[in-house]
């Protein structure tokens, strides 16, 4: 008995990981080659729709869900779409425009009151159509959202402070915040969350029963499990990543069943069995170019893919002479792929459960090819020299950046002093702690945080502590900044946002309890060459301090009767005591000096 157990579970696993088969001619040996690609870019599983004019051609799965316990993929399973999610947020707005209730060349702000942009020029002249298309000049300040996640309104109000990097309309930048303001504008619109406006004019009338937000919460049986691949081979579990609040831009889970009606609509034009669910004006103008994201020349490899736009939700390309609207999708343990083709009314959707993966692409081009009678590509190959000409790129930077590297030198604060958060209107916080001998860079989003390297002085490079490749170069840097008395101010970060030079991210200071009876020691008025502030109490522990001809400033406890300006960097008061316990006189410390001032 103890011999049959191996061969039966090897049954098994051969019967978890057969999938359908296509029946169409034209897809002859898609099965074959597409476990070939799991097995060699170590992916668990994937799930493809095809369809063609009004009916789906192909609809299964192949490899696994669940790689752990080698529960198979199939046709029904739920995958993370990530960013294929933008062109169901963008079609609501094409339903409202249809209806009369949103312009595309209205001001975001007539929709969205309180919304403000880093400047005055972008609040007053971003439209809506803008925000469709990429074309702010606001770069994409992923980081904000990504490693502090947050409710829907916050992060827009964090947009006010994400510094644009080129004028309006200047330059394509894709940016997943304009995507969640999109999102707000249907709920301010209708009345109704954008989780139900996708349900009620998507989902429900689509058929796409099982497609949801929160895949996370284990009500549905065929969920797939998300994946990374580590040490270049090794498959390791990802958790889900609870994307709600920035949900407009990315996170609908579905099926590639349920995917392949969303598909057909488009290749109908905006019907789906009949039955209008786009307008079939929006439709066209979604499709067009709004924008271009780059010249996108065609090479010696692939001299018949061409120019690169964006329309409304979707990219834009020429391929290989056919007009190609598509758009990827990324988060979390998964990749996918939604793409189709309006002159040959032909659709493909691929879905994997492999974080940043290859895959959905070169599936998609490897079906495209067959469905549209094209010469045979080898896009794995293809694929596998760009990413070794990339990988040896990045490794010559990173040998120029470490020649940059001083070595042999120390910071010049003791690690305790680092300690604290560090915080930017438009990114959250972050918190500095000591561990052992090392300091430790933490965020809302765990999965994110780092222990910082030092790198020279009193710069460190984050590792972060989830990743277990042997290449954990973050090109991230975090430079502490010391102020005029010797304390650390703040933390300017590099490479967070590429467009943007640097990140500054204050330290804030931590507040120590007094007592009101020690706070009245500090009351009254204080003189210096003729000028003369007052220190009083707001409420039962709010120490205020009135200079003439200023606003009334909030102040902060810090220690040893010293006590920081709350809305002034670099500003503080620090009192200095009488035998009596009684403050008589107070020092002005600020960047151009200490002043001192006699209590009258």
């Amino acid at each position: 008995m103890k011999h049959l157990i191996p061969i039966l579970w090897l049954l098994l696993i051969a019967t978890a990981t057969a999938a359908q088969k296509p029946t169409d001619k034209r897809l002859a040996g898609m099965d074959t080659l597409v476990q070939r690609l799991l097995k060699e870019w170590h992916a668990p599983g994937v799930g493809i729709a095809v369809v063609e004019k009004n009916k789906v051609v192909y609809a299964g799965g192949f490899g696994f869900r669940d790689y752990e316990n080698k529960l198979p993929a199939d046709g029904n399973t739920l995958f993370a779409i990530g960013s294929c999610t933008k062109a169901f947020t963008s079609a609501l707005l094409g339903n409202l425009q249809n209806e009369g209730k949103l312009k595309w060349d209205e001001k975001a702000k007539t929709y969205l009151p309180e919304v403000a942009f880093y400047n005055d020029l972008l609040t007053n002249n971003i439209t809506v159509r803008d925000l469709t298309c990429h074309r702010t000049g606001i770069p994409r300040h992923d980081y904000s959202w990504y490693l502090n996640p947050t409710t829907r309104d916050s992060l827009v109000m964090r947009i006010q402070y994400h510094e644009n990097f080129a004028d309006l309309r200047e330059r394509w930048y894709y940016n997943n915040f304009m995507f969640l303001l999109q999102g707000v504008i249907t709920e301010r619109i209708t009345g109704e969350t954008w989780e139900r406006n996708i349900q009620k004019h998507f989902f429900e009338p689509l058929g796409m029963k099982t497609s949801n937000f929160t895949l996370w919460d284990g009500k549905h049986n065929n969920a797939a499990k998300g994946y990374e691949i580590v040490k270049d081979s090794i498959i390791k579990k990802k958790d889900y990543y609870k994307i709600e609040g920035m949900g407009p831009a990315g996170s609908i889970f579905s099926s590639p069943v349920e995917m392949a009606n969303w598909v057909l609509t488009w290749v109908n034009g905006g019907k789906w069995n009949g039955k209008e669910i786009l307008p079939e004006a929006y439709v066209r103008e979604a499709i067009t170019s709004q924008m271009v994201v780059g010249a996108a020349l065609p090479n010696a490899d692939n001299p018949d893919v061409q120019f690169s736009n964006y329309g409304m939700g979707w990219f834009l390309q020429s391929y290989r002479g056919h007009y190609m609207v598509q758009h990827g999708g990324n988060i979390d343990g998964f990749s996918a792929m939604t793409a189709f083709y309006p002159s040959d009314s032909i659709g493909i959707v691929v879905l994997v459960n492999q974080n940043g993966s290859p895959l959905p692409g070169m599936i998609r081009n490897y079906i495209a090819d067959k469905m549209l009678n094209l010469p045979h590509r080898d896009w794995h190959q293809q694929l596998k020299k760009a990413m070794a000409e990339a990988k040896a790129a990045a490794k010559q930077a990173e040998a120029a950046q470490s020649d940059n590297r001083k070595q042999g030198t120390r910071p010049s604060h003791l690690l305790a002093e680092y300690a604290g958060q560090y915080e930017h209107p438009g990114y959250g916080a972050f918190h500095v702690s000591v561990r052992n001998d090392s300091l430790m860079m933490s965020f809302r989003n765990k999965s994110a945080d780092s222990w910082l390297e030092h790198y020279h002085y009193n710069v460190f490079r984050p590792k972060f502590l989830t990743d277990d490749s042997e290449e954990n170069n973050s090109p991230i840097r975090v430079s502490f900044n010391i102020d005029m008395k010797g304390d650390i101010e703040s933390a300017t970060l590099v490479g967070v946002e590429p467009a943007l030079e640097k990140l500054i991210f204050k330290k804030q200071a931590v507040a120590v309890a007094v007592a009101k009876a020690d706070l009245e020691s500090y009351l009254g008025e204080y003189e210096m060459a003729g000028m003369a502030a007052r220190v009083y109490l707001r409420g039962e522990n709010m120490l205020m301090l009135f200079v003439p001809g200023q606003p009334d400033y909030e102040t902060v406890p810090i220690g040893n009767h010293e006590f920081k300006l709350k809305v002034l960097d670099g500003y503080s008061i620090r009192f200095e005591m009488n035998a009596d316990g009684k403050a008589g006189a107070v020092y002005f410390i600020q960047p151009n000096g200490t002043f001192k001032a006699m209590r009258k």
